[in-house]
């Protein structure tokens, strides 16, 4: 993705750049996507046709003309929707010509909007965009994106990771003659782990990116340090709606997690998904069989070429994990202690030990390959960060939970239009990673 020369520009021309934009923007938008021939229908009628739900005090106005607003604030980059609506006034009604309407909705009547949505027309947005990035592949190439084994497997790579936002509050009083104080993002946060963010209470996303296109499948919020058992099942399920799209079969798919979803409990919720997951049940460094194997040689030894670790790795096949105990390939990372404390992994006698788990064979990936291709997931971090500077959808635009969900679908919609607008202007082949066959 090409994105240096709108920023860049972005950043040196006066104010209402920004704005400009946000109106040319959507007009290529609506000339790219909204198309009534088939076999793909308009996207913008689907909009109006399909996300319904029951609302007053709207007047004339209908969903399509707060998609519209919500659509060229994600692309102007502007901080708050009030900063927007100012550089935006002189254009409004040329703004909303692009997508068929003729009057902008004032800010307090897309607040009354977006806290009205019910959860019903949240899912149908969802399923919308999902449908639309189904509907139009990144690249025309033959061979598609991926991942390649020693035995010439094509695998698909996504990665789920959860993000958070904080939201800083200010001291209330709270005195036994003053009514109790009343929090408007209560319902849409709770306290929760913050990590670097300053703020009281955080709200968490989970994201879906497909590894090889960096295209987002996906976004599924709640309050505090949220739902990630259920976040995570209903990200296996676009999983499911993109491989089906693309007619792949479910044992050549790579789901990537980190520390967070590292039990054996979690396998269950992969519905069959192979996977790389980074462990953190240590209990099973007890076990007699992990303990034998560890009194032996390792299998491989691998350097990071940047922190310049060197971890002996450990291959133990066949582990019984979670509540069912299925079979799982458990592998073993070692490396000596330093003086500071370890932030992953758990030290023994000066020695680290870190945990990984999967369902990549043997015979197909190396115990070296499997830790390098969770390593490499660091990348999505990488994305976040992008979508973090040009969008920012952690931007509170509602006060609701259903708002604020709808907003951030809308942004991941643009972030993928953004890429298949970029990849026509330079079509680049889309990233492949291949191993050496076996010998």
């Amino acid at each position: 993705m090409r994105t240096d020369d709108w920023d860049s520009s972005y950043e040196r021309c006066d104010p209402d750049f920004g704005t400009i934009c946000s109106i040319n923007a959507p007009l290529v938008w609506g000339n790219h996507v909204d198309s009534s021939s088939p076999p793909t229908p308009g996207v913008l009628a689907a909009i109006e046709e399909q996300v319904r739900f029951a609302r007053r005090r709207f007047g004339r106005y209908e969903v399509i003309d707060f998609v519209a607003v919500l659509f060229g604030y994600a692309v102007s980059s502007e901080r708050t929707l009030e900063v927007f609506y100012e550089h935006l006034q002189p254009w409004a009604d040329a703004f909303m010509a692009l997508f068929g309407r003729d009057r902008l909705p004032a800010r307090a009547t897309l607040s009354r909007f977006l806290a009205a949505l019910d959860q019903a027309a949240v899912e149908s947005l969802r399923t919308l965009f999902l449908k639309d990035l189904l509907a139009r592949p990144l690249g025309k190439e033959e061979h598609p994106g991926g991942l390649w084994d020693r035995q010439g497997n094509h695998f698909l790579v996504f990665d789920v990771d959860g993000t958070r936002e904080a939201a800083r509050q200010r001291a209330l009083p709270n005195t036994a003659d003053r009514p109790a104080p009343q929090r408007r993002l209560r319902p849409l946060c709770a306290p929760g782990y913050t990590g670097r963010k300053r703020g009281e209470v955080v709200r968490t996303r989970t994201t879906v990116l497909q590894a090889h296109t960096h295209q987002f499948l996906g976004t599924f919020g709640n309050p505090g340090n949220g739902e990630y058992r259920a976040e995570l099942r209903r990200a296996v399920t676009a999983i499911q709606s993109y491989r089906e799209a693309h007619h792949h079969p479910e044992e050549r798919v790579l789901l990537r997690l980190d520390g967070q979803y590292g039990t054996g409990a979690i396998v269950a919720d992969l519905a069959g998904l192979v996977f790389v997951i980074r462990g953190k049940d240590y209990q099973i460094l007890k076990r007699d069989e992990i303990q034998a194997r560890l009194k032996l040689p390792p299998d491989q030894h691998l350097t990071h070429p940047e922190s310049g670790v060197t971890r002996a790795l450990y291959d133990c096949p066949a582990v019984p994990l979670g509540p069912d105990a299925a079979p799982c390939r458990v592998v073993v990372a070692t490396h000596p202690a330093s003086t500071k404390k370890s932030p992953i992994g758990v030290t023994r006698a000066g020695v680290v030990y870190e945990l990984f788990f999967t369902r990549l064979p043997q015979q197909a990936f190396t115990v070296s390959e499997v830790v390098g291709l969770y390593l490499h997931r660091g990348t999505f971090e990488t994305t976040l960060v992008d979508e973090d500077q040009e969008q920012d959808p952690d931007r509170w635009v509602s006060h609701t939970a259903t708002g604020q969900e709808a907003w951030q679908l809308i942004s991941q919609w643009v972030w993928n239009l953004r890429l298949e607008l970029g990849h026509q202007l330079h079509p680049d082949p889309v990233r492949t990673t291949e191993f050496s066959l076996t010998v």
